[in-house]
């Protein structure tokens, strides 16, 4: 059978369309071209960030944050620039059991630190799903008043795949948030987890937050954890809640006791305060006052600090030999066979290593 292609058998008509209307804003795209981000240099980024100016300061985190190359080798030359600035702040760590409320204490703790005169900059870790890979990113939503705050930063950012919930530049943006002139550096880490010690590498004050209510909550907490903690604060103490926050503050206290004493000489401390209310929130920062006096006083602000930047010298020598082992030729070509080989039981996960080992040191 033969088709009939000719239009004129067909009951489909096409009309004219309606002409554009004409261009509301006729210098819209001269304003896309202005808007767009240009290409700056480390020295420019160093400036503007010494400079206090914020838009620079998150985009050379975002760059330190990027996987790129290009972007990477900016930034360290970034933070080198800055990095006669940092250094001058006080670093506080917090982490949590879930729900306890870090969010809300940070947004009063922080208020009540720019109040006094004080710039904070939060670093607020959040939790990024292990299926989709993607962040929530929501610290800013769930600290409105702090946010809209001029004396504060805060900067969320994705734990990724880093134990413990720190994200991986973590460390480099809190040199970058001190060249800034912030001189209170807040980290939020997503939970108590195997490695929240990594929060403790960074900080020089370690708060552990609580519920009210002991028993089981301690119980249910690494001693690793505890040992590290410089205070424990057991939040929510207002309302009918009030009565077992102070018996769960004398549950803790005594368990600090069972801990050998601290290298810094400082005295954990074991206290209750209200997000909600503000109620010890002052006290907080007075014993956190007292504890930079005092380590200073002995040395071992000092001592920690070094301690500190051995720790991140080595980390950063193994994150950059675990991106040159991936990135080898000769890794990647044969990576899948030997999983897959490790995988059928063909062949130990060492003797695995081991090959793919000898590629990397004979490339």
């Amino acid at each position: 059978m033969k088709s009939n292609n000719n239009k004129k058998d067909t009951h489909l008509t096409v009309k004219p369309g309606v002409a554009p209307p004409a261009q509301i804003n006729p210098r819209l795209s001269e304003n896309r071209r202005r808007l767009r981000p240009k290409s700056r240099t480390a020295a420019e980024y160093a400036a503007g960030i010494l400079a206090g100016n914020r838009v620079l300061l998150s985009q050379a985190i975002t760059l330190l944050e990027s996987t790129k190359k290009e972007h990477r080798d900016l930034a360290q030359q970034i933070i080198e620039q800055c990095l006669p600035a940092a250094g001058q702040s006080v670093r506080v760590g917090i982490t949590g059991t879930p729900g306890v409320g870090k969010s809300t204490f940070i947004e009063a703790f922080g208020t009540h630190l720019t109040e006094a005169g004080n710039k904070v900059a939060v670093l607020a870790i959040d939790p990024t799903s292990q299926v989709s890979g993607g962040s929530i990113l929501g610290d800013k939503t769930r600290m409105e008043k702090l946010s809209s705050d001029p004396a504060a930063f805060i900067r969320p950012s994705p734990a990724g795949e880093t134990l413990g919930g720190v994200a991986r530049k973590t460390r480099e943006t809190i040199i970058l948030c001190e060249a800034a002139g912030f001189n209170r550096i807040i980290i939020e880490t997503v939970g108590v987890g195997q490695s929240e010690t990594a929060v403790h590498s960074m900080t020089d004050f370690f708060l552990l937050l609580l519920l009210p209510g002991a028993g089981d909550e301690l119980q249910g907490i690494k001693r690793g954890i505890v040992e590290t903690a410089d205070m424990i604060a057991v939040n929510k103490a207002d309302g009918d809640s009030a009565d077992a926050a102070k018996k769960a503050k004398m549950s803790y206290r005594n368990a600090l006791h069972l801990f050998p004493p601290s290298a810094s000489g400082w005295i954990p401390k074991a206290v209750t305060c209200s997000a909600l209310t503000g109620a010890g929130i002052p006290e907080i920062e007075q014993d956190i006052q007292k504890y930079h006096q005092a380590t200073q006083k002995n040395g071992y602000w000092q001592s920690r600090r070094a301690a500190q930047a051995k720790y991140w010298l080595e980390e950063s020598i193994q994150e950059k030999l675990r991106r040159l082992f991936a990135e080898h030729p000769e890794v990647k070509g044969r990576k899948n066979e030997i999983e897959r080989a490790v995988l059928a039981g063909e062949m130990s996960p060492f003797r695995g290593a081991e090959e793919l080992m000898g590629l990397f040191l004979e490339g």
